[in-house]
């Protein structure tokens, strides 16, 4: 290792696929081959380092159930990454023990998690003693390594029920409402966490979808009414069964999201970006595959034909029938190739920075525009 003058940091821990996908992109992925090459990484000054050993290897439906303590740290860690990652002098990484075993033994790592601490100029570890929450590890590493960053606090995106909003926000025939019984002394519910997050925010932008939670240790009656009796328990609330059905799918972000497009005719996908199935109407598509091949004359009766079935379209179908009807016309004044143009001025709009809620408005008439192109 080159002994340039660098502060590094390593919790080594058991988590598996519980930590690996609840650790963000924030944290980078360190292997036997870029380890001893801290300044290859980004040229800080201090890098902070976990180590992660996953039972499970590369098999990604499983998880692990040992080490519960590397579970529970696994949303703390994410979160020192999320407030570090920008700044200069420290960079947080990880490094798999079971795939890269050698930089594990190296460092005399023998239980899980263990967290060590390379002063400057020093490549002797010390090992870390203190509370593993993200505010402590943070007064740890500014105190250590001289920088001064605050843990800011992240808005959730997961509606918080009480007693007093159970019934509007879970009850409302309006809305689909996924909700996570939970307690706050419950590991599992603590492993959970930063996935659950990432669902809700995935969801944000979708109005008539709610990804909720309630502390069923605090709300007793509320869980006893819905037959709660471990933690933690989802059950979804659709439009049409305000009684509930229990969630028995898989806790990973993606079979979260395969739920919920399934079940709330969503088109999302873990980021909360929409797919290219967004916006897509079968019974329009039909049509549209008549509007492509007729002539310029018979173009007007299939559009007739066209505006006919969005009449008989309901809630978001209908908005994205309007847009159907859009793209005919254009396509109609402006000839054959309006569609592909567009698609592409669409794209380059894409790939400038805008809001979520543009991105989705140009993602909707690109798709809807792909099906004038074909």
């Amino acid at each position: 290792m080159e002994k340039s003058p660098q502060i590094w940091w390593f919790a080594f821990g058991i988590l598996g696929l519980v930590l690996v996908s609840a650790v963000a992109d924030d944290v980078v992925v360190l292997t036997e081959e870029n380890f001893d090459k801290e300044d290859d990484l980004h040229g800080e000054e201090i890098i902070l380092v976990t180590l992660i050993s996953s039972p499970c290897g590369p098999h990604k439906n499983l998880v692990p159930t040992l080490c519960g303590h590397c579970k529970k740290l696994a949303p703390e860690y994410e979160k020192l990454g999320a407030n570090f990652k920008k700044a200069k002098s420290v960079l947080i990484g990880k490094v798999d023990c079971d795939e890269h075993k050698s930089v594990c033994g190296k460092y005399g790592v023998s239980g899980y998690p263990t967290i060590q601490w390379f002063s400057k100029g020093s490549l002797e570890p010390k090992k870390y003693e203190g509370p593993r929450t993200a505010e402590a590890l943070a007064e740890f590493v500014n105190t250590e390594g001289g920088t001064n960053v605050k843990l800011a606090t992240i808005p959730s995106s997961v509606v918080v029920l009480t007693e007093d909003n159970f019934d509007e926000v879970v009850l409302d025939e309006t809305k689909d409402v996924l909700v996570e019984f939970y307690a706050p002394w419950c590991g599992h519910c603590k492993s959970l966490a930063p996935i659950y997050e990432k669902v809700a925010s995935a969801y944000k932008l979708e109005e008539h979808v709610v990804v909720a939670n309630l502390d069923a240790d605090k709300y007793k009656d509320l869980a006893e009414k819905y037959g709660i009796s471990g933690f933690p328990t989802l059950k979804f609330f659709p439009k049409g069964n305000k009684a509930g059905e229990d969630y028995d799918g898989g806790r990973d972000l993606d079979d979260f999201v395969a739920f919920i497009n399934e079940k709330c005719g969503t088109s999302r996908d873990g980021k909360g970006q929409l797919t290219s199935q967004a916006g897509i109407v079968a019974s329009l598509d039909a049509l549209v595959k008549e509007f492509v091949s007729a002539s310029n004359d018979e173009k007007k009766a299939v559009f007739s034909r066209i505006e006919e079935e969005v009449e008989k379209l309901k809630d978001s179908s209908a908005r994205y029938g309007k847009i159907y009807l859009k793209a005919a016309k254009s396509c109609i004044e402006k000839g054959a190739d309006y569609a592909k143009k567009e698609m592409e001025r669409l794209q380059r709009m894409l790939e400038k920075s805008i809001s979520p809620a543009k991105a989705d408005e140009f993602i909707l008439k690109k798709n809807i525009l792909a099906t004038f192109a074909a």
